[in-house]
């Protein structure tokens, strides 16, 4: 490790910037559901190193000088390792999009790097050569991944947090400071090994004093998580059952390919089945649940859909489905309305009785930014529309249905926005529809599926998810899942939410203690580099 730090210090030019993708790409093994912990302590202090040996700048250089391209060398290979998975969408048109595949993912892992290498170049501006640097640069960091979660519309996948999340009990301190309070942890702790190496004079138990205490707060972490575990009661509601259909539409990708009547014979066949020979169907089930994209067409063209799904509910049962919806209302110009990725509710009578309409939609995914530009170069998004679909309103997210508890309607990854999912104060349960299809065959569907459940603990509230292809599954209110379907089956499953709890922590004073702790960071870094300063002058 002396040998590394060394390296690292005396580093320059091109010798540095690859160095320094290495240390990102070894970091991005610990996301979901990779979680090689150990990555973190071994790549961050290289980033801690590289700033101590950095070169000073004069002028506008000293914000995109090397300061800059230290911390976005390291963020575009961790962000490259981290979204690899995003390639699997190009594999579903084929053709050109793959050609496209490797510069499209190299570009958007340069693009989220921008925000580390702010946090780098911010960071140096303050550095000092005690321990506070590591208060500076994972403070930067940490508002650096609070920016890229919220800067144009947010990208919250992955965020430095979620490393410290790969078990029951580590997650549950995230109900007390929340992912982004965590990413600033998981920050200081990996770059402890910076202040044991190299070898200043100082004997080896007192270089090693920083691990010791970083090793402490993981078993206190663990030790919060095990009690949390053990002494909280989670029960079951008797008031509200689901069953949650898999059904494995592949279709989404082109609206062009679908079959209606062969694709509602498929759901209503999984809708029905028994489980056991005492199992009643549908009888038992207050609603039943169709995922994101599982009637990939407009209801208006298959009207007998309706009529269909009428037959199948029993009276007492609701069915909640994805599907495209569009006002059919004249507007101004006299053509239908914009194009909705909605979720609907069924009743008995075939009638639509309430919509959620998904308002977060993915760039490039659900609408193209430049999108005139890029079609003229054959680029278009993934998620088929007429034109982009149009965003819905976020105070509609909580859905009150007859005879059903108040449940927060969040459509794929509108659930990864943490304290910033809509009126979790009014809702009794989470509600996640998605279809991960797109990702088949990659890390992609268990890693949303896990920054979906660290929602549910920071809540308090439990988890029902209903994916497409998988995973499918329900949580307790810690996180925990009760019942799930494995990835690429064609199944159901009966659930049941579980009672919400208390108010935790993180649901009533949201970010405000992270705020706080990061102004502290500032005013350490400020206070350092003062003192640093004054020792250099004459």
């Amino acid at each position: 490790m002396t040998w590394l730090a060394e390296t690292a210090m005396l580093s320059h030019g091109w010798r540095r910037f690859l160095l320094l993708l290495l240390a990102g790409a070894i970091a991005g093994l610990s996301v979901p559901p990779l979680f090689v912990v150990p990555a973190l302590f071994i790549a961050f202090p290289v980033w801690v190193w590289c700033l101590d040996g950095a070169e000073k700048q004069r002028g506008w250089r000293r914000l995109f000088g090397p300061a800059f391209s230290i911390g976005f060398a390291f963020g575009w290979g961790y962000f490259t390792v981290a979204f690899h998975w995003l390639g699997a969408a190009f594999f579903v048109d084929g053709g050109f999009m793959l050609v496209l595949m490797p510069f499209a993912i190299l570009a958007l892992a340069a693009l989220i790097a921008f925000f580390w290498g702010l946090a780098s170049a911010l960071a140096h501006l303050l550095w000092s050569h005690g321990p506070s640097r590591i208060v500076t640069l994972a403070t930067f960091v940490t508002i650096a991944e609070w920016a890229r979660g919220h800067v144009l519309t947010g990208f919250p996948f992955d965020l430095l947090g979620y490393a410290l999340t790969p078990n029951d009990e580590m997650m549950q301190i995230t109900s007390v400071i929340g992912i982004y309070g965590l990413t600033l942890v998981a920050a200081l702790l990996a770059m402890t090994p910076a202040l044991i190496w190299p070898a200043d004079g100082r004997n080896l138990s007192r270089r090693l004093l920083p691990f010791f205490i970083a090793m402490a707060v993981i078993a206190g972490q663990l030790g919060y998580g095990h009690n949390r575990l053990t002494g909280t009661v989670s029960t079951e509601r008797t008031d509200i059952s689901f069953r949650l259909v898999q059904p494995l539409v592949y279709e989404h990708s082109d609206f062009g390919k679908v079959d209606p009547v062969a694709l509602i014979d498929r759901l209503l066949m999984l809708s029905d089945m028994r489980m056991d020979p005492a199992d009643k169907g549908l009888a038992d089930i207050t609603h039943l649940v169709w995922p994101e994209s599982s009637l990939p067409f407009f209801l208006a063209t298959y009207p007998e859909a309706l009529a269909r799904i009428a037959r199948l509910l029993p009276e007492t049962t609701t069915l909640l489905t994805g599907a495209p919806r569009q006002q059919y209302e004249p507007i101004a110009s006299g053509a239908a309305g914009p194009p909705h990725n909605s979720l609907l509710a069924i009743d008995t009578n075939g009638e639509i009785i309430a919509s959620y309409d998904k308002s977060h939609l993915v760039p490039f995914g659900e609408f193209m930014p430049f999108g005139e530009i890029l079609s003229r170069i054959g680029i278009r998004q993934f998620v088929p529309g007429a034109a982009g679909w149009a965003h819905g309103d976020a105070r509609r997210r909580l859905m009150s249905l007859p005879a059903t508890p108040p449940l927060l309607a969040l459509i794929c990854y509108e659930i990864l926005f943490s304290g910033d999912l809509g009126d979790t104060a009014g809702a009794q349960f989470l509600f996640n529809i998605t279809n991960d299809a797109w990702f088949d065959g990659s890390i992609g569907p268990a890693q949303h599926a896990h920054h979906a459940r660290v929602r549910a603990v920071e809540e308090g509230m439990s988890l029902i998810r209903a994916a497409n292809t998988g995973l499918t599954f329900a949580t307790d209110p810690l996180g925990r899942i009760t019942a799930s379907i494995l990835p690429q089956q064609m199944a159901a499953l009966d659930v049941r939410p579980h009672q919400r709890l208390a108010s935790t922590v993180f649901a009533q004073v949201r970010h405000w203690p992270l705020l706080i702790a990061l102004i502290a960071g500032l005013l350490i870094s400020l206070v350092a580099a003062r003192g640093g300063r004054r020792r250099k002058q004459p």
